[in-house]
């Protein structure tokens, strides 16, 4: 058993940011209605409490929205000094959080408590037979249409050739048995399920060092088990691995992305669009509209990313990709990079911003 450390912050509006230099489309408003370091992804639980895990900060939040405001006006560390808890989700009433070797579980721990003790939040080891590897080693984790939780396992590398489980997107069902649901896939930190179609749609961050422009990080789809999409042999379905390239291997025996998002953008976390919410951004009735958090360059002689972009899917294919938010970046100078996604029950969207300490909320105006 592992004891977890609960402490209560309160919201405070001392963290001056430049909300004013985001351009978002008119209609629309976006304000901070939560703080914690290095906040990544987030889960939202029946009861409206929100979870957020971190990566270097290594603890897991919980945020409380007492007088169902929109603000979260407290936030209680349920866990610390765990090893790079990005992932998490939320079942019923018991949270998972991905460290990078294990999963954990948090039984009942709805409605969260905002005067616990040091000892009220325990964590029983879940699954623990992940790699122990930190390069790509954070996790995103959901739960997916059947139960069953879905995680990626990044390759341990800017490019290599690992044996799996690694460079993957794999899931556990009821009984804990690890599948392979994609193979070939250099680093997914964001996944979701097409509201139609019920298929897995994931971002890909491409490899680094082939020069400012190339390769495309990608939109992939999962359209049947276990395919492969190219890593470490082709990037961007096209572009051969100069250290693996082979005559004998084509580009054709993978599967190609369903769409170039740009190279370097860093897309991460993703959410289509519920239409049957009200207030929510409502695409055209053939349409679903999916948001992709990219959480920008790094390496990349001049910067791109920072921001949200917008794309409308028709038939499995995107025909429009736009800026939804921008303005985290100005002149080269970034003071926020958007990391995870997700759409509240009133249709509003809240996003984590892992640099600049805070979780935003979209709305209409």
């Amino acid at each position: 058993m592992i004891s977890a450390l609960p402490l209560l912050l309160a919201f405070t509006t001392d963290k001056i940011l430049p909300l004013d230099s985001l351009a978002l489309p008119s209609g629309y408003k976006i304000e901070v209605v939560a703080q914690a370091p290095n906040v990544r992804q987030l889960a939202l639980a029946k009861d409206g409490t929100l979870f957020g895990g971190s990566r270097k900060a290594g603890k897991v939040y919980g945020f409380i929205d007492a007088n169902k405001d929109g603000i979260y006006e407290n936030t209680i560390i349920i866990a610390n000094k765990l090893n790079m808890p990005s992932g998490i989700a939320i079942n019923d009433n018991d949270l998972y959080v991905a460290e990078v070797s294990r999963i954990l579980q948090y039984k009942e721990v709805l409605p969260l408590n905002r005067s616990a003790s040091p000892n009220t939040y325990k964590a029983e080891t879940y699954y623990s037979e992940l790699p122990n590897k930190r390069h790509h080693g954070w996790k995103y984790l959901k739960f997916g249409p059947k139960g069953d939780i879905f995680f990626n396992i990044g390759a341990p590398c800017n490019t290599c050739l690992p044996a799996f489980p690694f460079a993957s997107i794999a899931k556990l069902d009821a009984d804990k048995n690890l599948t392979l649901v994609a193979e070939g896939v250099r680093n997914s930190v964001g996944f979701a399920w097409h509201p139609q179609t019920q298929q897995l749609w994931f971002t890909e961050n491409g490899r680094d060092y082939l020069g400012d422009d190339k390769p495309s990080d990608e939109l992939n789809r999962i359209s049947s088990p276990k395919q492969h999409f190219g890593f470490p042999f082709f990037h961007a379905h096209s572009i051969s691995d100069p250290q693996y390239s082979d005559p004998a291997r084509t580009s054709d025996q993978f599967t190609e992305p369903t769409y170039a998002l740009g190279a370097h953008v860093a897309p991460l976390g993703m959410t289509f669009i519920n239409k049957t919410i009200e207030g929510a951004l409502a695409p055209e009735a053939d349409e679903q509209t999916l948001l992709i958090a990219e959480h920008g360059s790094w390496n990349r002689s001049k910067k791109v990313g920072y921001k949200v972009v917008r794309l409308s899917i028709r038939n499995n294919e995107v025909i429009q990709h736009e800026n939804f938010i921008t303005g985290w970046l100005q002149d080269e100078t970034h003071w926020g990079r958007p990391n995870d996604i997700i759409q509240d029950t009133d249709g509003s969207l809240l996003i984590s911003d892992d640099y600049a300490g805070v979780i935003y909320r979209v709305s209409k105006q």
